[in-house]
């Protein structure tokens, strides 16, 4: 099984940081990787067990099922269960915790999930860096603009 786990620190408080992420379908209002998305068969995007269906910049479909999601503890997990990439068992979870110092936000982001041995560390490197990390990076943009 591999496992990534991508942390970061954003400078806002993260009442502010769970607005922008919480919608499940919202991906492509703060991710520059995602471009479109929908809860399918017309669920609400904080019921557990919808599925969003979303589109990549770079063209690809993914689809992923909300497992988790909690408001009073700035959580999301999901699992994707339609993939381009040969990825089976996955779980992911993001999750925020307040930084008293600051007024700022810790942000996690991880993931576990099977692939051929082959191909598991350079598909949990391209997930690291390019989803979660370049997720936490547009965040950063975001808050930052508003500074």
């Amino acid at each position: 099984m591999a496992n990534v786990t991508i942390s970061s620190v954003i400078d806002a408080p993260v009442e502010q940081v769970w607005a922008r992420i919480r919608d499940f379908n919202g991906l492509p209002s703060w991710h520059p990787r995602m471009v479109e998305s929908h809860i399918e068969d017309g669920k609400p995007a904080t019921e557990i067990g919808c599925v969003r269906n979303f589109t990549l910049a770079s063209g690809p479909k993914i689809r992923e099922k909300l497992t988790a999601f909690s408001d009073e503890d700035f959580l999301v997990s999901y699992s994707i269960i339609e993939h381009p990439a040969p990825i089976s068992n996955h779980t992911a979870t993001l999750q925020l915790r307040r930084i008293t110092d600051g007024d700022r936000t810790y942000a996690e982001w991880s993931s576990s999930f099977d692939a051929p041995a082959e191909k598991a560390d350079e598909m949990a490197a391209g997930m690291g860096a390019n989803v979660f990390q370049g997720g936490f990076n547009a965040l950063h943009d975001h808050f930052t603009a508003k500074a």
